[in-house]
This record gives C-alpha cells, structure tokens and sequence, in this order.
C-alpha cells in the first residue's frame, strides 16, 4: 500500500517504496535523538519538575532506620579492612578550624545547587548542541541514584551508633543544609548512598574540564568535585565509598547518554541551526 510503481526503459514495472519515513516511528526516533537547539521555557519547567519530582520521591523512600544503621556499621567495617577510614580523623581535624569547617557548611548547602545550576546555564547559552546530551547524563544519574535510596538505606557517619563523629551543623548552628539542624525533618536523613554531591559535582567538574576553553577554568572544573569529596567527609555527611556510588552513577548517566545520542555528550557539535518551520501550503485559488 505504501508502494508505487514506475516503469523501467525495457518496460518492466518496479516497485518503489513511498517516502513514508519522517512520518513513521523510525523517523520519529531519529528527530529525537538529534542534537537541537533548547527552548528556554521549556527547560526551566523541566528543571523545575524534575528537581520537584527527585525531592519528592527522595523524602517518600522509608527511612528505615534500623537497616540504615547496620549498613552504616557494614560500610565502616569493610572500609576499616580497606585501610581507608579516615573519616572520623578527617572531621575532627577540619572541626578544630572554626572558619573552615563554617565555610565548609555553607559550601555542603549551596554549592551543590548553585554551581550545577551555573553549568546548565552555561551549556545552554554556549554550547546548546550539547546542551540535552549533558543535561541527559545529570537526569540518569539521579534517577539511578533514586534506585540506591530506596534499595540501600545508608546512615551518614554523624548518626552512627557509637560514633565519636561531629555533627558540624548542629554544632557551629550554620544555616542551609537538610541534612541536619532545624532542616533535618524536611529531608530523608538515611538516603547517604549514593552522594549526589560528587555525582554532581563530577559531572560539573568534567563538563569544564570537557568544554572550557580558558586553562585555569580548566583546572577549577576539576578541583571542583575533589573539594567536594572533602567537604563531605568533613562535615560528616558521607562515607568515602559514598562518594564511590556518585562515580558510579555518573557512569551510568554517561552510558545511557552514549546510547541514545550514539555519541559522548562532549563530542557532539557545539552549534545546531535554528529549526526552521516550513512554511503552510496555500490552498489553490479558484479559477
């Protein structure tokens, strides 16, 4: 039914498929996974439904608190025989320098929004052909990260039972995070694993060190997400293998991303033309 028929010069008739593919489900597909250009409205009310929608599901996952504190124990445990439980030295240590460990509160509330808030702006304005490819990684890796919460309820070292942690909030009584202070009940208090402060932060790190053009903001990309994993060992809001499950969900974003685009986000074309809409045929006028 889609086919027609031409006649050849020895006066056979072939068939020649229809060119049905831009209205077919193939076609379809195709425009989606091509790179083009970002409507702002449009991302402003996606950015703002998702974040609304990661809170949501994020604070409805059940505590559990019971299991939160056998896996926090589990983890401590298996990073003692990996020689790599610092975490208590390292909080006490920063907690000893009032100015740091205040500076670093802040920096655990603010940054972590702000700074990735600042790199989507800056794909979108600079680099809009890469702009939904990025923006694809940082989507996936909070959605998987979503799984972890719900799967693997984790207590961060401050809640430890029979923890000598400092709870640097409570403490200094710095404003701003939901991890702890007057804030604590608006937000999940078990869900430490995976961090999405280094999944974040390692996908705006990248990002910089990826498309910048200037050395020094080169560097800051990547000194970015390595200040990060020392704040959140600092103020006691993580473990190191917490930070793991970030990576881990970052690399997952990037797979997916490579999937549908058939390319890293990094590697597609800087610039997409403008969509161009074609114009309606008039209707022929009556003779």
């Amino acid at each position: 039914m889609g086919d027609s028929t031409v006649t050849t010069l020895e006066g056979r008739e072939e068939a020649v498929p229809h060119p049905v593919s831009d209205d077919s489900g193939r076609g379809v597909l195709r425009r989606l996974r091509t790179p083009r250009r970002p409507r702002l409205w449009f991302e402003i009310l996606l950015i703002a439904v998702s974040y609304w929608t990661y809170s949501l599901i994020r604070n409805a996952v059940p505590e559990q608190r019971s299991e939160a504190l056998r896996n926090a124990d589990w983890i401590w445990r298996v990073e003692h025989d990996l020689g790599i439980a610092v975490e208590e030295s390292v909080n006490h240590a920063v907690n000893s320098v009032t100015w740091l460990i205040v500076g670093m509160n802040y920096y655990y509330a603010t940054l972590h929004f702000v700074v990735t808030l600042g790199v989507l702006v800056w794909l979108f304005r600079y680099h809009p052909g890469r702009y939904a490819a990025t923006r694809m990684v940082l989507f996936a890796t909070t959605g998987v990260a979503l799984v972890g919460y719900y799967l693997y309820p984790l207590a961060p070292p401050r809640l430890m039972n029979g923890g000598d942690f400092v709870d640097t909030v409570v403490v200094h009584q710095t404003w701003g995070s939901m991890a702890s202070g007057d804030l604590k009940n608006m937000s999940n208090q078990y869900a430490a694993m995976p961090s999405m402060h280094i999944g974040w932060s390692l996908w705006c790190g990248l990002t910089i060190f990826a498309l910048a053009s200037v050395p020094w903001v080169r560097v800051l990309g990547l000194l970015y997400p390595a200040a990060t994993l020392v704040v959140i060992v600092a103020t006691a809001n993580h473990f190191w293998l917490d930070a793991v499950g970030g990576i881990l969900c970052l690399a997952f974003g990037f797979t997916v991303a490579r999937l549908w685009y058939g390319a890293l986000p990094y590697r597609l074309p800087q610039l997409v033309p403008p969509v161009v809409k074609q114009p309606r045929p008039q209707p022929a006028s009556p003779r």
